[in-house]
């Protein structure tokens, strides 16, 4: 009875482990410029990437205005992260904010507020 019980243990952990080692399979990165300029449009955007369908994480360097984005390759793009972030109000790469979501912008995450 307690070599069933290993046998499938070992099972079950295989099985885990071909999951996990699948889902990283599928996952790449894209950097993209972005018009961001504050702490509140890293927060804007983070939020935002959060619930796009195979993302599974992003980072915007304020600093550099270049958000990181870890997303599932099989359930998402880079165009259509893209057209999301510009859905958000902010430009990504060459892809123009989408006007109407830009002026529902916070005042300090308008693009003239950055230019100094």
């Amino acid at each position: 009875m307690k070599t069933f019980k290993n046998i499938g243990l070992f099972l079950f952990m295989f099985c885990l482990s071909m999951a996990a080692f699948a889902q990283k399979g599928n996952e790449e990165t894209v950097k993209i410029k972005t018009s961001a300029v504050c702490d509140m449009c890293k927060k804007t955007l983070e939020k935002a990437m959060a619930y796009e369908k195979g993302v599974k994480s992003s980072t915007l360097d304020v600093d550099s205005k270049v958000l990181t984005v870890v997303f599932d390759g099989k359930k998402t793009n880079p165009d259509k992260i893209r057209k999301a972030v510009s859905e958000t109000g902010y430009d990504a790469d060459n892809v123009p904010a989408q006007e109407r979501a830009y002026n529902k912008l916070e005042d300090c995450c308008k693009k003239e507020a950055g230019a100094h």
